[in-house]
């Protein structure tokens, strides 16, 4: 394993030095080769062999951050200092350079990265969602009946040549079943998240924006059940709130899984102000067990596999994770606000 590990680390470094978009090689085929693998690894072994890809992936990210920095140095070196500026410039208006000489992710970008490492590590792929879409995938592939208040501009938007902007994730669905489906013909499971960004018509106020990020995920195979629904939103759980939390479903409606659920956790330690019983829980995400109308609908047999899916938002994981009380500082380009976390 570590000869594998080894040789995609050559593959790689072979490959960084002909990119002029550094960025581009944390989408490396080697790269995505290695977390793929991570499955097929004996159950033993595998926790060692996941910690040398993830040990692999940030040392692939040094050689960004390296040679970000090394770019950024050479052109400072090229500014001519003594260049005027033009004499009807005002001067609140010229240009002002930033102290230090590195830049920092978005929070939404970080804690992005930081959801799928998780679920990579559980054996997920990670797959990007679209911007646009069409009905189809919106609302037809996913069971949603034709006379659904979701169909209606007031709840989605819509172009006026028919084409929608995704209020969900669950749009890659139809598509990533019919991708991944030779896998279950291969005796592997359909394993895949998706974080992108989403858009609603929503009233803006502190817990409400019109485009913010959802991460969906789809896992079927042979056998599948809520019981394995409950296992693996608990394990993601547990690793990211760095404590072991307790866990419930309760009972919900979504056109496109059967059963459908609420998916709460106990508040974590960090979140806890001497709360009640009926405080205690958080209500995070919708979840339940693929409709085989959409297993059929994306060629796979729901008599045969049966499957899981869940969506939730990545901003309010944001939010709770570092305090912040009004959803519209993401998307409002306050570097005050921006600059709390370099």
């Amino acid at each position: 394993m570590e000869q594998d590990i080894q040789s995609a680390r050559t593959a790689l470094l072979s490959e960084f030095d002909a990119l002029d978009d550094k960025q581009r090689i944390l989408k490396s085929v080697h790269l995505r080769a290695l977390f793929d693998g991570i499955r097929e690894v004996e159950p033993k072994q595998r926790g060692a062999y996941g910690k040398s890809v993830n040990a692999l992936k940030q040392e692939v990210q040094t050689w960004i951050d390296d040679a970000q920095l090394a770019n950024h140095t050479a052109q400072l070196a090229a500014i001519d200092v003594t260049a005027p500026w033009g004499v009807n410039t005002p001067v609140g208006s010229r240009p002002q350079l930033l102290s230090g000489v590195s830049g920092s992710q978005h929070p939404l970008t970080a804690e992005i990265d930081r959801i799928c490492d998780i679920y990579q590590r559980m054996g997920f792929i990670v797959e990007e969602s679209r911007e646009i879409d069409d009905d189809y995938h919106m609302f037809t592939s996913l069971n949603f009946p034709a006379d659904h208040p979701a169909r209606d501009d007031y709840d989605t938007f819509m172009t006026d040549d028919g084409f929608v902007a995704p209020a969900h994730t669950s749009t890659m669905q139809n598509r990533l079943i019919r991708q991944y489906k030779n896998n279950l013909e291969a005796g592997q499971p359909i394993a895949v998240v998706i974080p992108d960004r989403v858009f609603r018509n929503e009233d803006l106020d502190a817990t409400h924006e019109h485009t913010f990020y959802q991460i969906e995920g789809v896992y079927i195979d042979k056998g599948v059940t809520v019981g394995n629904l409950i296992a693996t939103l608990s394990a993601f759980m547990d690793e990211y709130f760095g404590q072991k939390l307790e866990t419930k479903l309760q009972p919900f409606y979504f056109p496109f899984t059967e059963p459908s659920f609420e998916f709460a956790i106990e508040r974590p330690d960090a979140l806890r102000k001497n709360d009640s019983e009926e405080q205690k829980w958080l209500e995070l995400l919708g979840c339940g067990m693929i409709h085989p109308n959409v297993l059929r609908e994306a060629g796979v047999d729901p008599e045969i596999y049966t499957g899981f899916a869940w969506g939730n938002g990545i901003d309010r994981m944001v939010m709770m994770r570092h305090g912040i009380e009004d959803v519209r500082h993401f998307q409002s380009a306050n570097l005050a606000f921006l600059r709390q976390f370099k």
